[in-house]
């Protein structure tokens, strides 16, 4: 039983463990919101499932009304422990733990981004005589990623994206907002100088989210403008450009969304904007990765956007 606090990062855990198991006859299966709950029931019913993948809510309500019983689970996987805590999920995953066999009877791992006294002291609570195992923390990826930071004012902001995108002939590249109707926003504007481009945020619906992040993936859609939805668990092979055009407060956002280039040793650019409203955020972001961001001006022909195109009638 292995539970992801958002849908995306369910499909991604999903799709590694059939690729991992694919010779080993290991029955997966995905349960999370926003998709058809009868077809979901009808993945469970009907034989034995070996892995099942979902987040908190929806595996309640299949709990809920006896389409699942936990009690047999071996192992037990909570993933974004951290995370789980920031989305107020602790007391739906605090139902799940205590449906299935107790602590003595079951293997329990935690993953967490940052250890806080929270974390702690669920997983105290939760497993018997746990080991902590640490790899090297979210920082040292920063190490692979090239950080440049423009000084620009917010109306900048789109040239300067643009000019950006087109200058260097990008071919893949997320770019994060805070709020959901700056992506709107921002995807028109893209769509109006002809850049082919898709939003993923929360409103998007479920079905939709994972068609747009599979052609993104697939290398059909040019510049996926993302909300932190994207910010974590998210594995894109190759993408080599991610642009804060917005930038996160909290520093960690900052780490997880640079984090979606520069994977596995490879290089990767991440490019913020510092305007008006930003630049108070960088201090806290320099003080958690360690190091200075080297803020400079555009080029003042980046900062210049040709006339738009007619729009098609």
């Amino acid at each position: 039983m292995i539970i992801a606090p958002t849908r995306e990062l369910v499909l991604q855990i999903a799709g590694e463990a059939k690729l991992l198991s694919a010779y080993c006859g290991v029955s997966i299966v995905s349960v999370f919101g926003g998709m058809d709950y009868e077809k979901q029931r009808r993945q469970l019913h009907g034989r034995l499932v070996d892995i099942i993948v979902a987040t908190p809510g929806r595996l309640l309500d299949f709990k809920r009304r006896r389409d699942l019983d936990l009690s047999q689970v071996e192992v037990l996987v909570i993933d974004e422990a951290d995370r789980m805590l920031d989305m107020g999920f602790i007391p739906d995953v605090r139902q799940i733990v205590y449906s299935t066999p107790h602590k003595d009877k079951r293997q329990t791992l935690f993953f967490s981004a940052t250890l806080t006294p929270d974390v702690t002291r669920l997983s105290t609570s939760w497993t018997r005589n746990p080991v902590s195992v640490e790899i090297e923390p979210d920082q040292v990826a920063v190490d692979t990623v090239e950080q440049v930071v423009y000084i620009v004012t917010t109306d900048e902001k789109f040239a300067l994206t643009y000019n950006i995108i087109t200058q260097q002939n990008l071919r893949q590249v997320l770019i994060f907002c805070n709020r959901r109707d700056e992506t709107r926003r921002l995807a028109e504007m893209l769509e109006r100088y002809q850049i082919n481009c898709a939003v993923l945020s929360g409103e998007v619906p479920q079905k939709k989210r994972i068609q747009t992040l599979d052609a993104f993936k697939g290398g059909k859609i040019r510049i996926l403008v993302a909300t932190d939805v994207a910010g974590r668990g998210i594995h894109i092979e190759g993408m080599d450009h991610v642009i804060n055009f917005t930038l996160p407060h909290d520093p960690e956002d900052y780490v997880h969304r640079i984090g979606r280039t520069g994977r596995a040793g490879s290089a990767g650019t991440s490019i913020s904007f510092a305007c008006e409203e930003d630049s108070f955020y960088i201090p806290a972001i320099e003080e958690f990765i360690g190091r200075t961001l080297h803020c400079v001006p555009p080029e003042e022909s980046w900062l210049k956007l040709p006339p738009a195109p007619p729009r098609r009638r």
